[in-house]
């Protein structure tokens, strides 16, 4: 009986955090599609903004046009907030071993973020690339009588694959059977070194905020208790809506920190290189551009006057999520848990 109260109180667990990663995913969407398309539709002498790209998508394919590529974001973040959640409780339980009331500083919070953002990075990268082609696909423009609407796509990527030709446009090579066909498999992992970074600060600003923010709400609550509390267990715990504030607010400033890397990223991914291109670069041992900082990072050069393109957004977007994936989480929980007992 146990061990099938045991599996029970798992399950729960699990179907609340998949059910509220997707419904804080679909509620977000559109405010990541129109961060995505400003990040990658902007040049130097060019600034979009989010109404434009609002109406263009409109346009172009309609209000469904906003949730393009929504089912592969919404696997792709259940597996990689698994990972980043799954990671972090990993490492910090080594901190709190043996502690007294289980605490964990805001630096072991940093470190254990930033592993966790890392590890993440590498479960999503492929489920990103593929949803950012297709909100990229839903705001471009496609003239009649093209070979994206005749369907000879596959033609003008076997002649490439030979050397010939000019790259397709992002939007002739959104789908993966097409990606591998034309650039390869190493493609969904594109913008790897700019993911790292930004999943890494995302994280460890994330999770080291959370903390303090965490602890200085208790310290709030046990003012003026009487007898003062020994320890948390003794304060009690904090109300589903301050936990959720604190995580909204966290992903919002987290975000903010990260977000020159997620530019990057995006206008990596967008960038189609046939792999032709990418074994010429090998065999010429092709440096990457920019100084040290840049080529560690994965941010080019020619973007450096872009990386702050749709702050505002991934801000909201962030914040948003965190704060409706935590308050669902834990009323979930709550309610699952009551029907049991």
């Amino acid at each position: 009986m146990d061990d099938l109260s045991k599996n029970q109180i798992f399950a729960i667990h699990g179907v609340a955090a998949a059910g509220s990663v997707a419904m804080a995913t679909a509620l977000t969407y559109p405010l990541d599609t129109i961060k995505v398309i400003t990040q990658v539709g902007s040049s130097s002498g060019k600034k979009l903004t989010a109404d434009q790209v609002l109406r263009r998508v409109q346009s172009l394919s309609g209000n469904t046009g906003l949730f393009s590529g929504f089912g592969w974001l919404a696997f792709g973040r259940v597996l990689g907030l698994g990972a980043r959640f799954g990671v972090y409780e990993i490492l910090t339980a080594f901190y709190k071993d043996g502690r007294e009331d289980n605490y964990v500083y805001v630096s072991e919070a940093l470190m254990a973020g930033m592993v966790a953002g890392a590890t993440e990075t590498l479960v999503s990268s492929p489920f990103e690339l593929i949803k950012l082609r297709a909100q990229v696909n839903s705001a471009s423009f496609v003239p009649p009588g093209s070979t994206l609407q005749k369907g000879a796509g596959v033609p003008l990527i076997t002649r490439l694959l030979n050397g010939s030709g000019k790259p397709p446009s992002v939007y002739h090579v959104r789908r993966p059977s097409d990606i591998i066909s034309l650039e390869g498999w190493g493609t969904f992992w594109r913008g790897f070194r700019s993911g790292v970074a930004r999943d890494s600060v995302f994280g460890g600003v994330f999770f080291s905020s959370w903390q303090f923010l965490h602890r200085s709400l208790l310290d709030w609550k046990a003012v003026g208790m009487d007898p003062e509390p020994r320890s948390d267990e003794e304060i009690g715990p904090l109300s589903p809506l301050a936990v959720s504030l604190s995580a909204g607010f966290s992903a919002s400033i987290a975000a903010a920190a990260s977000h020159s890397f997620d530019t990057a990223r995006s206008r990596s991914q967008c960038t189609v290189i046939p792999k032709y291109v990418s074994m010429e670069r090998k065999l010429l041992k092709w440096r990457l551009p920019g100084n040290r900082f840049e080529r560690t990072t994965g941010i080019h050069p020619s973007d450096r006057n872009l990386l702050s393109r749709g702050i505002w957004l991934r801000m909201a977007r962030s914040g948003f999520a965190s704060f409706f994936i935590v308050g669902s989480y834990l009323s979930a929980v709550d309610h699952f848990a009551s029907n049991l007992t």
